[in-house]
């Protein structure tokens, strides 16, 4: 546990809290319209079969633009991604060695159904975790879950969800302060073993619980009622309609129209 690794992910999670503060036309979208379009874009990808592959390509158009309307770096954007692309690779790791069935010849090379099925898992990570990335970048978690408890969710469990960020915070930084004093008090690298480890993580856990107590204690203290409010409110319009039935057909459009495959056939009627 370096000090460096720790306070690097408390600055990447205050800075996708900046980043949900910007300015621009979709940050000031109703959080409603961003939520319900990003679970029809997942719910769109999850819907395609196993070999599917050229017909899910098009749908990148959705993550880029959100991005680049959004006003997003595409580095850290990237990053996210590929933090969670391992899980992906590791799921459909050994498709190819159970699914050896040929499906696509390329000349003399001739491409299983484990490749294929292998490339659609991780097309799909990247497009849905993508997704979900830009959708907090904009929204900020916070708003996502009064998004949730607006849409029908129980408000038990946004309240719990939003205690659980905030809880995350105070996790952090007790564990910088606690891997700082680990390092001050070792001599050389005695004290520095991975025997250390188990005290240190159930100090932690006790330094986070009080701590979060105080913390709920204070909010109490100010007429907390367990309701957590916005710092920028935002009302469910015509903007939001049209963004939210327009993202909607585009979707259903490429879902059941085979972008790739109906340019190729045009290319190829041409070139005949």
């Amino acid at each position: 546990m370096k000090i460096a690794s720790i306070h690097g992910a408390l600055l990447d999670f205050r800075r996708m809290e900046l980043l949900a503060g910007g300015g621009t036309a979709l940050h000031r979208l109703d959080p409603r319209a961003k939520l319900l379009v990003t679970l029809f874009f997942i719910g769109t990808v999850v819907s395609y079969g196993k070999y599917a592959v050229t017909g899910m390509i098009p749908l990148v158009i959705f993550p880029v633009v959100m991005a680049s309307l959004g006003e997003l770096p595409p580095g850290y954007i990237a990053r996210k991604i590929a933090l969670l692309s391992p899980f992906a690779l590791v799921v459909g790791l050994f498709n190819p060695l159970f699914d050896r069935t040929v499906l696509i010849h390329l000349g003399p090379l001739g491409i299983s159904g484990g490749w294929i099925s292998f490339s659609s898992i991780l097309i799909r990570s990247i497009l849905t975790v993508g997704a979900a990335t830009i959708l907090v970048a904009l929204t900020g978690f916070p708003a996502i879950c009064r998004a949730l408890e607006q849409l029908g969710t129980p408000r038990l469990l946004t309240v719990q969800l939003s205690f659980l960020h905030r809880y995350l915070f105070v996790l952090i930084e007790e564990g910088g302060r606690l891997s700082r004093g680990r390092e001050l008090r070792a001599f050389g690298n005695r004290g520095l073993g991975i025997g250390s480890f188990a005290p240190l993580i159930g100090n932690l856990l006790l330094r986070t619980w009080g701590r979060a107590e105080r913390i709920h204690a204070a909010m109490l203290a100010r007429g907390f009622t367990g309701e957590f409010h916005l710092r920028r409110e935002s009302r469910f319009g015509g903007r939001e309609l049209l963004f939210t039935v327009g993202w909607s057909i585009a979707f259903v459009a490429l879902r059941f129209w085979n972008l790739p495959q109906l340019l190729g056939r045009v290319v190829t009627g041409i070139t005949s």
